[in-house]
C-alpha cells in the first residue's frame, strides 16, 4: 500500500486547511484510514479516524474543528481542519490499519511521508 498526501501548508490562525491522503496498492486489508500529528519536542498524537463505513474518531483537541471523512471509490481520506490554531502546527501523516480504534490507540499498518501544517499567529 502507498500513501500520497496533500493539503500542507501554512495559514493564519483562524484559517481553514484541507489535506487529503489518497491509497493505492493492495488496500483491503487495511482499510480503516486516519491521521496523526507530530510537533518538534512532542510525540506523536493521535488525530483522527475513520472506518471503511465512515464511523469516526477524533481526539479532544480537534473536536468540533476538525472533520475526517473519506471516499471509498477513490481510496482517499480528507481532514478539513477549521479555526485553526498554532498549536496545531505540525507535521501531519496520513496512515492506514484493519480497524479504526486501533488508530486510536497509535497502531498502523501503512504510513505515509508527512506534510507540514504550520499556523501562524
Amino acid at each position: 500500500v502507498q500513501l500520497a498526501e496533500s493539503g500542507g501548508g501554512l495559514v493564519q490562525a483562524g484559517g481553514s486547511l484541507k489535506l487529503s491522503c489518497r491509497a493505492s496498492g493492495r488496500t483491503f486489508g487495511s482499510p480503516a484510514m486516519g491521521w496523526f500529528r507530530q510537533s518538534p519536542g512532542k510525540e506523536r498524537e493521535f488525530v483522527a479516524a475513520i472506518s471503511w463505513s465512515g464511523n469516526t474518531y477524533y481526539a479532544d483537541s480537534v473536536k468540533g474543528r476538525f472533520t475526517i471523512s473519506r471516499d471509498n471509490a477513490k481510496n482517499t481520506v480528507y481532514l478539513e481542519m477549521n479555526s485553526l490554531k498554532p498549536e496545531d502546527t505540525a507535521i501531519y501523516t496520513c496512515a492506514t490499519a484493519a480497524i479504526a480504534r486501533s488508530l486510536m490507540s497509535g497502531q498502523y499498518e501503512y504510513w505515509a511521508q508527512g506534510t507540514q501544517v504550520t499556523v501562524s499567529s
